[in-house]
């Protein structure tokens, strides 16, 4: 069992009719990879794959498949999904990584990073926005019984986009990391709508290049961001939805005479600095001055590392670290447009943004939806999967082939 369905395309030229498959070579096999793992149905996806890097519609792409969670025991399940169930290197087992991962809605996508990003020796945290659908809490829970390094985090948030609730909700499942058994070295934390580019051996060497300093890509407040610390922002949720709602209240100065910061939401943190953010009332003052400003996310990280004395601190770092590859609706003069549709100005990637995504530097990209553009999460899963795969200094399992 697995999560493909596909259909080749066809067409009748004088009552004949005629299968075309469309070959090119830039998502082509490595020689390893189809050496040890040659069928036909991998030479289908491969080939329907190829079709979509040159924005061919040979391929007609259906629905994913149904997946067996919950049909079948977490043993099946796991070897008929695919999960690696070893660690792949001696590099990667002695450099665990922890997973923040704040969801609340379209488990099918959800399902696909969780196990694109799983390993073994890393530890993943939950995070289940206490609004979502009964039905989609149930499916996360499922998921994650079957596996004894990943959990739902011990307290949950009503999540409000922009609000405090977001940031809350990260630090939520850090606090639970840092308490973990697991010997991680830096946390990364994500949304359900993310899917890595790198494979996590790729990701841990990345993060190793950095020696022991967070990411927190950022600057010093454009114009358009100055009045998210200026003014009071209240969080509203109600059965209309849930918001964040500017008040003409004037903030006070911020504690301790920080310089604040703005810079993404996303980082990559070591456990020390996360330890720091917890207990030095520095961290503790910017958190509590934090919670009625707007997006608070985008400057809490990016100002405590900026802090010459904090662990790991880069206080010029600028924007340096490529975390997430993002289209902006407002960038297209750089990222040449999305080939999928735009959600709150970012992209939702199509297939004709699977090139540009291939040749990123990013760690992740940011937004995907399955069953809105399968083949293009598809494409990159297999792509990933073929890289990480080559990539193993052990004994490959036959259920790890998609």
């Amino acid at each position: 069992m697995n999560f493909w369905r596909y259909y080749l395309f066809a067409f009748t030229v004088f009552g004949v009719v005629i299968f075309v498959i469309v070959y090119n070579s830039q998502l082509s096999l490595p020689k390893r990879y189809e050496k040890l793992n040659i069928s036909g149905e991998r030479y289908f996806r491969t080939q329907a794959c190829d079709s979509a890097l040159v924005e061919k519609s040979t391929f007609l792409w259906g629905k994913p498949l149904a997946s067996p969670l919950g049909s079948v025991p977490c043993k099946e399940y796991l070897t008929h999904s695919h999960y690696i169930t070893s660690s792949l290197s001696e590099e990667e087992a002695a450099f665990p990584l922890a997973y923040v991962m704040v969801i609340h809605k379209d488990f099918d996508t959800f399902e696909r990073l969780f196990r694109a990003v799983y390993m073994p020796q890393n530890v993943y945290c939950v995070h289940v926005d206490e609004k979502a659908r009964a039905e989609f809490k149930e499916s996360v829970g499922q998921l994650l019984s079957c596996f004894q390094n990943a959990f739902i985090a011990s307290k949950i948030e009503p999540v409000v986009y922009a609000g405090i609730s977001r940031l809350q909700a990260d630090l939520n499942c850090m606090r639970d990391l840092a308490a973990s058994e697991v010997p991680w070295k830096y946390v990364i934390n994500t949304c359900g709508q993310d899917f890595p580019l790198k494979t996590n051996k790729e990701i841990v060497q990345y993060l190793k290049g950095f020696k022991g300093k967070n990411i927190t890509p950022g600057v010093l407040p454009p114009d358009h961001a100055i009045k998210r610390t200026k003014y009071v922002y209240r969080e509203r949720i109600g059965k209309g939805g849930s918001f964040v709602q500017k008040t003409n209240i004037l903030k006070t100065s911020p504690p301790h005479q920080m310089t604040i910061y703005f810079g993404t939401a996303y980082v990559a943190l070591t456990r020390e600095f996360v330890n720091f953010v917890f207990h030095d009332q520095r961290a503790i003052d910017l958190l509590q001055w934090s919670k009625d400003t707007y997006s608070p996310d985008e400057h809490f990280w990016v100002t405590l590392n900026r802090i010459p004395d904090v662990p790991g601190s880069m206080p010029n770092a600028s924007w340096m670290g490529n975390l997430r590859a993002v289209k902006w609706i407002d960038m297209e003069d750089k990222h040449g447009g999305c080939h999928g549709h735009y959600v709150h100005g970012i992209c939702i990637y199509g297939n004709g943004d699977l090139k540009w995504l291939i040749n990123s530097p990013s760690l992740f990209a940011n937004k995907f939806e399955l069953n809105t553009y399968p083949l293009t999460v598809e494409c990159l899963e297999l792509r990933l999967r073929e890289r990480t795969l080559n990539q193993s200094e052990i004994a490959i399992h036959p259920s790890w082939y998609f």
